[in-house]
């Protein structure tokens, strides 16, 4: 897909704050598919991802007349795609450790298992044990360290952008992804090969 010009990102921007229905239909059609597979990238769950791609556009919906356009729309999206994947992942970690807890204790006689999904394009290009392997160390990395990782290597956004969406300089991004392919060189056998 080729990206919207400045000017017709500005303009995208301009329809939307006058609650222009068509431009929001535009809005959705052009990221739609970029906010899902972030927010995927991040959960590894189709209908969390799903949700969460819902949110973004309700709320950009909700928020646009507040954007004064600081940075790109996009960049903004995946901003909110990020955060939003985020919070989400913590919300069901917490719930999974409780029902744990809960379980070990006695109260709730209950396996604590969801099956792995594995519906994510790199399936195809890794041994199904090296890509689970893989996922479970990046899972591990540290928010920013992910996050950094995931938009890079699985959204292919420029060091620029990355630092963008994070609100931080192209040095910290830099840092950021090599802590997290030092982290993931350590764990994955044979070595984790990206630039």
């Amino acid at each position: 897909m080729v990206a919207p010009t400045l000017d017709a990102e500005v303009e995208l921007v301009a329809q939307l704050q006058r609650g222009s229905e068509a431009a929001f239909r535009t809005l959705v059609d052009r990221y739609q598919n970029r906010v899902y597979r972030t927010a995927f990238s991040l959960l590894r769950n189709p209908e969390e991802a799903e949700d969460v791609a819902q949110e973004v556009f309700v709320e950009v919906y909700q928020t646009i007349g507040r954007f004064r356009g600081e940075a790109a729309l996009s960049t903004w999206l995946y901003r909110l795609a990020t955060s939003r994947a985020l919070k989400t992942r913590r919300r069901t970690q917490a719930k999974k450790r409780l029902a744990f807890f809960t379980s070990l204790l006695g109260f709730r006689n209950e396996v604590l298992h969801e099956p792995p999904d594995h519906a994510h394009p790199l399936t195809l290009l890794e041994g199904q044990q090296q890509f689970e392997l893989l996922l479970a160390h990046i899972a591990r990395l540290p928010d920013q360290q992910q996050v950094a990782f995931t938009l890079r290597h699985e959204q292919e956004l420029s060091y620029e952008q990355i630092a963008a969406v994070l609100g931080t300089t192209v040095a910290a991004v830099e840092s950021l992804l090599f802590r997290a392919r030092q982290t993931l060189r350590k764990h994955v056998q044979p070595p984790f090969r990206h630039a």
